[in-house]
C-alpha cells in the first residue's frame, strides 16, 4: 500500500504525493562530511556526490586543488568502501535488495583524461555497476559533448541539463538531469516561494519527467521548509549538506 504525505501552503494547493525516503536523498559534496561515504551510506541515501581531480594518474576527491591530500583518493574514500559493502551484501550495495546507489562524480579536471582514468579504475568492477549492478555511475562537471557519449562504456552515464536537447540515443546515456536552483528562483528557504518561481520549477520538473529522467537541483536552500517544498514539487533527489539531519527528518516526518 502506498504511503503518502499531504502538503498545504498558500503557494501550493493541498496535494497528496508519494512519501519520500532517504533513497531520494543526495549527499552534496559528500567528501566534506566527517566520514565521507559512511555518513550517507548509513542513512541509506540513494545518491552521493564526489568531486574528482586527476593528478599524476591518481583521482582525488576534493572541492578544489588546494584541498588535495594523498590519503583522500577516490579509491580509498569511495571505491573500496563500495566494493566492501557489495561483498558483504552478496552482490548488492544495500542489504535491502530494492535499494540502489547513484554515485554522482563531478569531474574538476579536463573531461577526456579524467574520464579515461575513471573508466580504467572502474572497468574491473563493471559487472557491479548499472546497468548490470546496483551502483550507478553518473558523470557530471567537465563532461564530454553529448556526441561523444557513445564512445564510453555502458557503465558510464552522464548528468544532463534541462536546456540541452538530446537525441534518443544520447538520452539513453543520461542518468540524471541537474540544474542550479537559482536559475529558476532566488528563494532562500524561508516562508513561501513566489508563485512565478513555483511555476518555473514545476515546469522544468514536468519537462524532465516527460523525458523519463530524474531531476536534481543543486544549491537549493537546505532546511526542512525547503525539503518539504522540493518534495511537493516532485524533485527526485533532495540535495543536502546536512546528511544526518535529512536522514532523521525523512525517517520521522509525519506520514
Amino acid at each position: 500500500m502506498a504511503v503518502a504525505l499531504l502538503f498545504w501552503g498558500p503557494d501550493l494547493a493541498a496535494q497528496t504525493i508519494a512519501a519520500y525516503t532517504t533513497s531520494q536523498a543526495h549527499s552534496h559534496n559528500d567528501y566534506e562530511q566527517k566520514r565521507p561515504f559512511r555518513e550517507a551510506y548509513e542513512q541509506q541515501f540513494g545518491s552521493i556526490e564526489a568531486d574528482l581531480f586527476l593528478v599524476d594518474d591518481t583521482l582525488y576527491a576534493a572541492h578544489n586543488s588546494d584541498d588535495i591530500t594523498k590519503d583522500r583518493t577516490f579509491t580509498k574514500l569511495y571505491l573500496q568502501p563500495i566494493l566492501a559493502q557489495i561483498e558483504k551484501n552478496n552482490g548488492e550495495i544495500y542489504a535491502q535488495k530494492n535499494l540502489t546507489l547513484q554515485l554522482l562524480i563531478d569531474l574538476k579536471t579536463p573531461a577526456e583524461e579524467t574520464l579515461a582514468a575513471l573508466v580504467k579504475v572502474l572497468e574491473p568492477y563493471q559487472h557491479l555497476l548499472a546497468p548490470k549492478g546496483s551502483v550507478s555511475i553518473v558523470v557530471s562537471g567537465n563532461t564530454p559533448s553529448p556526441e561523444k557519449f557513445a564512445e564510453y562504456p555502458p557503465f558510464i552515464f552522464f548528468d544532463g541539463r534541462p536546456e540541452i536537447i538530446y537525441t534518443p540515443q544520447q538520452l539513453e546515456r543520461i542518468g540524471l538531469i541537474s540544474q542550479a536552483f537559482q536559475k529558476y528562483s532566488k528563494w532562500d528557504g524561508e516562508g513561501e516561494i513566489a508563485e512565478k518561481d513555483k511555476k518555473a520549477v514545476l515546469k522544468v520538473v514536468k519537462q524532465v519527467h516527460a523525458q523519463g529522467k530524474k531531476i536534481r537541483f543543486w544549491a537549493t536552500p537546505d532546511n526542512i521548509n525547503a525539503w518539504k517544498k522540493m518534495m511537493a514539487f516532485g524533485v527526485d533527489f533532495l540535495n543536502t549538506d546536512k546528511v544526518v539531519q535529512m536522514g532523521d527528518y525523512l525517517r520521522t516526518a509525519p506520514r
